[in-house]
């Protein structure tokens, strides 16, 4: 079969993931033909306007007369500012930088030619990939959703071996080779190991995280020469093993410098590229709409920080898309009433003066053949422009809690310190470090060239013991995937947080917790939106401990009489009427949680938010019923009571999966179309946020001390943690922060580090049904820096299994309220 023992599965697997997301082979052929067409009009345009065009004549400072008759008016056309072509030729050959960029554009541009070719070859295989084992037209591509894709794709491995290693392969398989690079940077981002958080003297608390910094990452980690990969699957042995740690991670140092210095003599001519680039693309979108460098965007950071393990970028760009409109409502409650004052007297003065200069031209055009008219009109048009972003909707409310909240239900994560506090300037400008303005975007890109190589010669080969460290603990090797981030396993044992409703189920020291609730909330969204997936045992049993808090809690909402109705889920995804408000359901919660707020203390409307996202939760039992494929993941909440929608009842008789279904089935045909159940799935997951950060809320109050960790300089072992916690017990303790937004360092001494061993490595061999692994019992002992080894037994070092990329991250997308 010619899709028998493919060698690449990751690159095969992420292409097949790109395709659809750039709607089909001629979608994504055109896109890139541009862009080498983009890239050359950009090299020859500037070229051009440096040395073929006469400034002096299109400025007016040098007479030009085509008439035999001085006395005849001069009338002078663009072509007269043009130079002769010998006359343009010799400027640029006298030109000697510009030949130098000329010639690396040359180079640059021929690479991307060949890979272009390449990928094409590639990207044709997919094409016959799609039409002949998925049996899916490229023209209907883009209707089909991932999940659909994906069932086909796992259907393919029975029928043609598309991996040899594994006899059926799992979605988490899938995402794995997908994600199997990103899910380590997702990891080093959560446990603050990159230097992308720095303290200024001005600016204060700054997040510097660009494009080119996130290549040079890539480029030392994973696939640039002498990086810790052997190839795209598999890590190196010897960084496998704690031995020679001291000797890797000077070799990493070095490597570093070198990458560093590498950066610094090419930055001139990125620096340039970067200028005429943002000229060329942002100048007539500014012309245009003024105000669109007031809008926002989500921060490269953001969309880090932000991300689930294991979830492709197509979804974390709907799910932010979705808070991007609370988010701009949140940040346009910080308005500085002095600001508006201001805005508004200038743009009074200025739009006098536009009025009065556009009534001349109106009584007589030549008004505009005044010098400097038609600069004077533009320029006060783009003031008030921007004045009038500045002054705010009179018939604006100032709500953030309720905002804060219907943000943290799209985003899913947020520091403990936000909640209560989103009235402040301080969380109002810790959110603007994930949610920035599209001028700062564009202005720290510009700046990357000059700032990228100082932060990994000064910041990040210091880190480079650590960066060893990490990824040597952190990796494990799974049959038929490869080495792969820990991390990504989700497994609530290794990496849950006692804080996060793993308390008694995780064995994690401090070191190997997941922050933020990270490992907790990537479970149970990758459970919804795989809804066929069987997870471990652990996992599980996590799931199931949930589902019954869910009920429990939704129970004491019932004795309360504040249970929403038993359809509420489907009456409110149904009555989906328009974009701005996609979740009425969340809003619903959201509201009537807030109006109590007034009634009861601080303690009792927590009780009460925690409440209503149970019952909110449990009213997806009408819907849960019809969709419960063998081994998958069931909502929170039991077998809800009342009468079941029709069409969940069609979906019960006819056996389907609600979430799996086609849209065209006849079952569901005018009721529920795929939208609509893509919402279902994003609506429960947001429930389930709001629902476990109420949870983390309520045990952070009761045991506060756990999470004063990160405020320490180092990461001690767990008696001298005891000893401070003991110390600190009696005194007040401030409200806790999140472990992604600390400033102290926390690097480890040499001599504790060794003391981490692999042990913490563990091989999943043979394993062909995730939600069949069992771990024999073993016993472990505390080591410094929260590692974990089992008694009297050495550690197990991963075996390479052959098998392999990662697409680069989308740049952030700018909406526009």
């Amino acid at each position: 079969a010619p899709w028998h023992h493919i060698e690449n599965l990751d690159l095969f697997f992420s292409r097949i993931s790109f395709c659809r997301a750039k709607n089909g082979f001629t979608c994504m052929l055109i896109g890139e033909i541009f862009e080498l067409m983009q890239f050359i009009f950009v090299v020859a345009f500037t070229t051009f306007l440096i040395s073929c065009v006469d400034y002096d004549i299109l400025f007016a400072n040098k007479v030009v007369n085509h008439s035999q008759h001085p006395s005849e008016p001069i009338k002078v056309t663009l072509p007269d500012a043009f130079l002769p072509p010998n006359v343009c030729s010799a400027r640029i050959q006298a030109n000697s930088f510009l030949i130098c960029i000329l010639v690396v554009a040359g180079v640059f541009w021929i690479h991307r030619l060949v890979k272009f070719i390449y990928n094409i070859c590639c990207y044709w295989e997919i094409h016959s990939f799609y039409i002949n084992a998925l049996k899916i037209p490229m023209s209907t591509l883009p209707y089909y959703t991932w999940q659909e894709v994906q069932a086909r794709i796992v259907q393919i491995q029975k029928e043609h071996q598309i991996c040899i290693h594994k006899k059926e392969l799992t979605e988490l398989d899938i995402y794995h080779r997908i994600l199997r690079f990103k899910n380590y940077m997702v990891a080093m981002v959560n446990k603050s190991l990159l230097p992308i958080r720095f303290r200024l003297p001005l600016l204060g608390d700054t997040v510097f995280y660009t494009r080119g910094l996130k290549y040079n990452f890539e480029l030392i980690f994973f696939w640039g020469p002498g990086s810790l990969f052997e190839n795209e699957w598999s890590l190196k042995a010897e960084y496998k093993r704690a031995g020679n740690r001291l000797e890797l991670a000077e070799k990493l140092s070095t490597r570093i410098l070198w990458i560093g210095i590498a950066n610094f003599l090419l930055c001139p001519l990125i620096l340039i590229w970067q200028i005429l680039y943002a000229f060329f693309s942002y100048t007539e979108i500014l012309k245009r709409e003024p105000g669109s460098l007031g809008a926002r965007c989500w921060s490269l950071y953001g969309r880090c920080y932000l991300r689930h393990f294991n979830e492709l970028d197509h979804e974390l760009h709907s799910r932010l898309s979705k808070g991007y409109k609370p988010a701009s409502k949140y940040m346009n409650c910080f308005i500085s009433p002095l600001l508006t004052i201001v805005a508004k007297n200038v743009a009074f003065f200025a739009g006098s003066i536009l009025a009065v200069l556009i009534a001349l031209t109106i009584y007589d055009e030549d008004v505009l053949a005044v010098e400097h008219v038609l600069t004077t009109v533009t320029l006060l048009g783009v003031g008030i422009t921007v004045c009038r972003s500045f002054i705010p909707d009179q018939h604006l409310v100032f709500c953030p809690e309720q905002l804060l909240r219907v943000i943290l239900a799209h985003i899913h994560y947020m520091p403990d310190h936000w909640q209560g506090n989103a009235h402040r300037y301080e969380t109002r400008d810790e959110f603007a470090q994930l949610f920035q303005y599209k001028a700062v975007f564009i202005l720290e890109e510009l700046l990357s060239p000059i700032i990228t190589p100082l932060i990994l010669i000064v910041y990040l080969r210091p880190k480079s013991l650590d960066i060893v460290d990490f990824f040597r603990n952190f990796t494990v090797e799974v049959v038929g995937v490869g080495d792969t981030c820990s991390f990504a396993q989700m497994d609530v044992r290794q990496h849950g947080h006692p804080a996060w409703m793993s308390a008694g189920k995780t064995e994690a020291s401090i070191y190997q917790q997941a922050e933020d609730g990270k490992t907790e909330l990537s479970l149970m969204h990758f459970a919804i939106t795989n809804p066929k997936w069987q997870p471990p045992r652990e996992s599980t049993a996590f799931i199931g401990f949930l589902k019954e808090r869910v009920h429990r809690d939704s129970s004491v909402a019932l004795a309360q009489q504040a249970v929403l109705p038993e359809n509420a889920l489907f009456s409110s995804i149904q009555s989906l009427q328009s974009e701005s408000e996609p979740h009425s359901l969340i809003a619903n919660v959201i509201a009537g949680s807030s109006g109590l707020g007034f009634h009861m203390g601080r303690e009792g409307q927590a009780s009460r938010h925690l409440s209503e996202v149970a019952s909110a939760l449990r009213s997806f039992s009408p819907l849960q019923s019809a969709q419960q494929p063998p081994g998958g993941f069931q909502t929170a909440g039991r077998d809800g009571e009342g009468a079941q929608p029709r069409a969940v009842s069609a979906m019960t008789a006819s056996g389907a999966d609600a979430r799996t279904v086609s849209s065209g089935s006849s079952a569901w045909e005018g009721q529920l179309q795929s939208m609509i159940l893509s919402e279902y799935a994003s609506t429960e997951m947001s429930l389930h946020a709001l629902y476990m950060h109420e949870l983390h809320k309520q045990h952070a109050q009761l045991e506060p001390e756990r999470h004063t960790w990160h405020r320490r300089e180092s990461d001690e072992s767990g008696e001298s943690a005891h000893e401070e916690l003991d110390a600190q017990r009696g005194a007040s303790i401030p409200i806790p922060r999140s472990a992604s937004y600390p400033f102290s360092s926390s690097r480890q001494t040499a001599e504790e580090t060794a003391t981490l061993q692999t042990g913490f490595q563990r091989r999943y061999g043979g394993i062909t049904d995730p939600g069949t692994v069992h771990r024999a019992p073993s016993h472990f002992s505390r080591l410094p820096l929260g590692g974990w080894a089992e008694d009297g037994q050495s550690a197990r070092h991963p075996e390479p299994v052959p098998e392999e990329s990662s697409e680069d991250e989308l740049p952030p997308q700018i909406h526009k309220v």
